[in-house]
């Protein structure tokens, strides 16, 4: 027989998920760890490694891992590996405006916490979760391949470019944004363009930083200073300024010696001169939610099923709590031998993350609209409010809370 004609391959498995970025590989290793026959089906040719991932300078896409996260991570056993690497605690936050005398300042005292939290690089976290996940006996990999098709049976049957098929009681969709596993679903997304484009790079600056956070509002867009620490110096930042398309393209062609002034100058000179030490690079910002996270046998996680504008650095946080608690309801049926992969338990896992998750989409709107207004009322609102806020100790407390992670019914993995 002609291998043309040969029987495509068949395998099978408790659950499949596709997108090997830090959400889908944290859900892998949250089933796997469970005792579960997991495949994680990847488009890069090879997963990242940790001497790979730590280059001289930080790679210029970070998080801000709240302590939640930090638990989860602690919890899949990456937590150790990350930390011998590079991550930088930040025990307080100073948002500004900019354009009047409104300020605020948060800090982990005041929160009741150790660390609000971990400025860590992408590449970081990920490679410690491959780290973990590769060689695990339940997990199978699929590096290096792309999906062909999506078929609906008992089940549900991813078909590879390969000519490899897939097959399992939940296929889980964790391939980002423009996720083309939830396009073969015909899940429809809500999209909000947020009209702005981020522009990240790596500085030095002329003042150490101090494990503060920083983020100043300039015309509605903020420019944050996020803490590095580089081979023990705590003069490194990592820059995220979400700008308007027409700027964001001059800054990313500027010479760095330029836009070292431009940076330092927007920022009010408040660590003192700016170095840029890498390229800076661009990305547009588009905020979109999945009008439903959930079908038989199917499931969206992280950005797939919403995205967000990185004001606040929630989006990896959002998506690690969504693997986390997807797992946890897909573990406790599997255990008690239920359904794993039918709406009811899909179901479940939607009812806790999506409320969670549409109030945070909900805040970061509200801040652009409020932040990017001109009127003048508004404008001395605002920072009435920040300036009236920071006194509220409190108040400030509470918000602390929510910000570091603490909210509603948490997994156990996170607790």
């Amino acid at each position: 027989m002609s291998s043309s004609s040969a029987t495509p391959s068949v395998e099978s498995f408790e659950a499949v998920i596709v997108g090997g970025g830090m959400v889908g590989t944290a859900l892998c290793a949250l089933l796997a760890q469970a005792g579960m026959r997991v495949a994680l089906v990847e488009v890069q040719p090879a997963p990242l490694t940790l001497e790979s991932a730590v280059r001289k300078l930080p790679n210029p896409r970070v998080s801000a891992l709240t302590p939640v996260s930090q638990r989860l991570l602690t919890h899949l056993g990456a937590w150790p590996a990350m930390q011998k690497t590079r991550v930088t605690p930040y025990k307080g936050m100073h948002v500004w405006d900019a354009e009047g005398s409104g300020e605020i300042a948060f800090s982990a005292d005041e929160a009741g916490v150790a660390v609000l939290g971990h400025i860590v690089e992408n590449t970081v976290t990920l490679a410690a979760l491959n780290n973990h996940v590769i060689g695990d006996p339940n997990v199978t990999p699929y590096f290096g391949v792309r999906l062909q098709a999506l078929q609906r049976s008992s089940g549900s049957r991813l078909v590879l470019d390969d000519g490899r098929q897939l097959h399992s009681p939940l296929i889980v969709a964790a391939d980002g944004a423009r996720s083309v596993l939830r396009e073969m679903a015909g899940i429809d997304v809500a999209s909000d363009d947020m009209q702005q484009e981020a522009v990240v790079t790596t500085v030095q600056c002329a003042k150490p930083h101090g494990g503060i956070a920083r983020q100043a509002f300039i015309d509605g867009r903020p420019l944050a200073f996020l803490p590095l620490t580089v081979e023990g110096s705590d003069h490194y930042c990592s820059i995220v300024w979400s700008t308007t398309p027409e700027h964001a393209a001059v800054l990313s062609e500027l010479p760095r010696e330029a836009l070292g002034e431009a940076l330092g100058k927007a920022f009010g000179h408040r660590l003192g001169e700016v170095t840029v030490c890498d390229k800076a690079h661009r990305f547009p910002l588009v905020q979109r939610h999945a009008r439903h996270y959930v079908q038989p046998h199917f499931a969206l996680v992280g950005d797939a099923a919403h995205s967000i504008h990185p004001l606040a650095g929630q989006g990896v946080n959002l998506g690690l709590m969504d693997a986390a608690v997807l797992a946890e309801e897909v573990v406790h049926a599997w255990q008690r031998g239920a359904p794993w992969g039918e709406l009811s338990t899909l179901r479940r896992y939607e009812r806790r993350r999506r409320f969670d998750n549409s109030a945070m989409l909900g805040l970061m709107k509200g801040f652009k609209v409020l932040f990017g207004s001109h009127d003048p009322a508004l404008t001395l609102a605002r920072n009435l409010g920040m300036s009236g806020m920071n006194q509220l100790v409190p108040l400030k407390r509470v918000l602390m809370r929510q910000a570091t992670g603490e909210r509603g019914r948490l997994p156990l993995s996170c607790c």
